[in-house]
């Protein structure tokens, strides 16, 4: 009963030191979309974790950018060019609005569908409430325990999201060969026909012009 009482409260308190969101967002060729997300408290860890599922060649321009020092001037802090997908936790240093970039100027004719998710988790560590007939060794034990489940429940999250992203990149795949092998027969049976009206057409002119010279 403690235990499971110590569970409730700490996952209570955990959630109320996270903050999280998972979007999923069609870019249109030649489109630049930035998401934004507010950080209150200095040292607080930012996860952002984004991957292309279908579109092209399943690449992505994007850029990071932390709160203004001065007008005009964003400071840059994470940046890549023609990516995939990208896991990264960085410290946010400075309160403020932080801005994460999508880029899809490197197609000029495919739509990009990106998932992403950018969590928000600070660096002050929830402590358990203290109950009677309990020792600290105990508590402390309990919150260990709770969060590595923690740590496993967000790996199995990370590895979700990379098979389900695998799942659409495969899917597109064959979609695509779908298509090609499509065409592919569509044009061969065109040829065959042409072919074949061809060699009508070369035969009667042959019997035409066999008549005409008999005569």
């Amino acid at each position: 009963m403690l235990f499971l009482t110590s569970f409730l409260a700490l996952l209570g308190l955990l959630t109320s030191y996270a903050s999280a969101t998972a979007l999923t967002y069609k870019l249109v060729p030649n489109e630049k979309e930035c998401f934004y997300t507010h950080v209150s408290n200095a040292g607080a860890k930012i996860a952002f974790y984004f991957a292309v599922s279908s579109g092209g060649n399943f690449d992505i321009n994007y850029v990071v950018y932390g709160p203004a020092k001065e007008a005009g001037k964003e400071r840059v802090i994470l940046e890549g060019e023609k990516e995939r997908q990208g896991d990264f936790v960085f410290t946010a240093n400075e309160v403020g609005e932080y801005r994460f970039c999508f880029d899809n100027t490197v197609s000029t004719f495919t739509d990009k569908v990106v998932d992403f998710e950018i969590a928000v988790e600070n660096e002050a560590r929830s402590q358990l409430p203290q109950r009677a007939g309990a020792s600290p060794e105990q508590l402390s034990g309990v919150e260990e325990t709770i969060l590595k489940l923690s740590g496993q429940v967000s790996t199995l999250t990370r590895q979700q999201k990379y098979f389900r992203t695998r799942e659409n990149r495969n899917f597109s795949t064959v979609r695509s060969t779908e298509k090609r092998i499509f065409n592919f027969s569509l044009m061969e049976v065109i040829m065959m026909v042409a072919m074949a009206c061809l060699q009508v057409f070369i035969v009667r002119q042959f019997f035409t012009g066999g008549r005409k010279g008999y005569v």
